[in-house]
């Protein structure tokens, strides 16, 4: 059994966490071997996501007024993932939930100041990244001048 003083110091660890991060996702990981954890806290640290195991009831005292809305339900065995960028931490969770099939559950988050839902963090890990949608961006500005360009270069063939 811990000591009060460990709870608390718990406690505050969590909270400084949720704090300082831009957004949060609690994962299930009922059933993940040590071998796996390494795995995923490894690629998790390259991407600058942190990753914390923690006992029910004081992440629920540590989550207790942190976001508006119910905190989604918390079965199994929960640890959170959290770091400054907002959509970081659920998408190399989701990355890791894909490669390594039911080893991992998101649970649910906290994004943008709110409790969310399981689907809607599924939904947040999907976006894809910032160079991704820079270049589609880029692509998209470039295809019409192409066209262009190859229309102009036809009716010149054609004089």
């Amino acid at each position: 059994m811990l000591q009060k003083s460990k709870k608390e110091e718990m406690i505050k660890n969590l909270d400084k966490a949720i704090k300082e991060s831009g957004s949060v996702v609690f994962v299930n990981f009922h059933g993940m071997n040590v071998s796996d954890e390494t795995v995923l806290r490894r690629s998790l640290r390259e991407q600058g996501v942190d990753y914390k195991v923690s006992r029910k009831t004081l992440l629920k005292r540590a989550l207790a007024k942190k976001a508006e809305g119910e905190i989604p339900e918390l079965p199994g065995e929960v640890a959170i993932a959290y770091s400054k960028d907002e959509v970081a931490s659920s998408r190399e969770i989701y990355n890791f939930q894909k490669a390594h099939k039911g080893v991992l559950e998101i649970l649910g988050g906290i994004f943008e100041g709110q409790f969310v839902a399981k689907e809607k963090m599924m939904e947040i890990a999907t976006i894809p990244s910032r160079e991704v949608l820079l270049s589609k961006i880029a692509f998209l500005l470039k295809s019409p001048i192409q066209r262009l360009a190859i229309a102009v270069n036809e009716v010149a063939k054609k004089k």
